[in-house]
């Protein structure tokens, strides 16, 4: 169905901070999701867990969507932060006004785990706004967990699914399931840690935050072309980055601070409470960027 999601990748869209007092930093996002643009990916996700998006408020949510609505021209999944029906309608509506045509489609969180409750909710969201909907199941920013089959029942009877975002470990059992029970596409998250076995398990490709988004899409590619063994040797420059930012509780911190080392943002501030990114880790970090194909400019470049 038209509304389908393309596959391939679509960059997760962090939002840089600048200043003690952290506030969005308008001309690193548009640097960054230009980037994004410029190597390929087939659409963007913003204001998602990544983003921060519950840790600003309606004005900066506002100034994100606008700044990268001016920068790029690329398709855009925005998140809905709220898991209650109404505060989620409200927030849905305003992002929908904020971005017209340009919406193509808004990425709603389950928000519990019987079926019934999760598909009125998304059937909400959706009459409120008219936009199709891409279905998170990601339990560690939620807090709910659903079965997978009772995903696959809240997916089928929602027609206006846009995809999947199965981000239940384990995610390629989930993504086997989805994928055979659904017509819809399904993506991958977690940084891209599951990465080749979910393309393995059918999965449409991936939709996740990661400083180095061109090993994503490496591997998306080559699994396009090659499959399985292509795809694995294409990704395996990247993944002890991949782990690396993976780390429980600072992952975001590191990620934001390895995009600033590459130059794509200023600044690689976190607001409170997530944890800043341990000085212990730093000269680390450098290692695995330094190891990893195109994360650093070359000199040639630098020059």
């Amino acid at each position: 169905m038209t509304h389908h999601l393309a596959p391939g990748v679509w960059g997760v869209v962090a939002t840089p901070f600048t200043g003690p007092s952290l506030d969005v930093d308008e001309a690193s996002l548009a640097r960054l999701v230009r980037h994004y643009a410029d190597i390929g990916t087939s659409g963007l996700t913003v204001l998602g867990v990544f983003g921060e998006a519950a840790r600003l408020d309606a004005a900066e949510r506002g100034r994100v969507l606008d700044t990268v609505l001016a920068s790029v021209d690329l398709p855009l999944v925005v998140g809905v932060t709220a898991l209650s029906t109404a505060p989620a309608v409200e927030e849905a509506a305003q992002i929908r006004a904020a971005l017209g045509d340009r919406l193509a489609a808004l990425m709603v969180q389950v928000n519990s785990p019987r079926p019934d409750v999760v598909g009125e909710h998304l059937q909400a969201v959706h009459k409120a706004t008219g936009a199709p909907i891409v279905v998170q199941d990601y339990p560690v920013s939620s807090g709910v967990r659903i079965t997978t089959p009772d995903l696959v029942t809240v997916v089928r009877e929602l027609p206006a699914a846009a995809a999947v975002k199965a981000e239940a470990p384990p995610t390629p059992a989930a993504v086997a399931t989805l994928t055979e029970a659904l017509d819809v596409p399904v993506f991958g998250g977690l940084g891209g840690l599951g990465l080749l076995d979910e393309l393995a398990a059918g999965a449409a490709g991936a939709m996740t935050g990661f400083s180095c988004p061109e090993g994503l899409l490496a591997c998306v590619e080559a699994y396009r072309v090659g499959g399985y063994e292509a795809a694995r040797a294409a990704y395996e420059p990247y993944l002890p980055l991949v782990n690396f930012e993976a780390q429980a509780g600072i992952g975001l911190a590191v990620r934001k601070e390895a995009i600033r080392r590459r130059g794509l943002i200023e600044g690689s501030g976190v607001r409170p409470p997530a944890p800043t990114m341990p000085v212990a880790l730093h000269a680390q970090l450098d290692r695995h960027l330094t190891a990893t194909p195109g994360a650093l400019p070359s000199e040639k470049e630098a020059r």
